[in-house]
């Protein structure tokens, strides 16, 4: 079951800090999702000037619980405060675009 998830940072004076205090982990951890094939493609979200403001996924996980539990509850931003409001939708990726 694919899912698209749209992470949007705080947006208070250290939102950006938190987020790169937070990086260098955050990313070890696609690594491996990527690896796992629990994640299909990432982006982050910039603004007008290009400054980072949040992150879209998608992911494919066997439930909405079981993204919860294997990956956001161990998810860096969350953990770090980073992401500040998260959106995740039920989504269907294309046969021709799966592994």
């Amino acid at each position: 079951m694919q899912f698209i998830v749209i992470a949007y940072d705080g947006t208070d004076d250290q939102a950006l800090e938190r987020r790169l205090a937070s990086r260098e982990i955050h990313l070890e951890q696609a690594k491996e999702m990527f690896k796992s094939g629990k994640w299909l493609y990432a982006a982050g979200i910039l603004d007008d000037g290009g400054k980072m403001v949040g992150s879209m996924i998608i992911c494919d996980f066997p439930s909405r619980a079981e993204l919860q539990e294997e990956w956001l509850n161990h998810e860096p931003y969350v953990i770090g405060d980073v992401w500040d409001r998260i959106e995740i939708n039920r989504a269907q990726v294309p046969p021709f675009l799966m592994k």
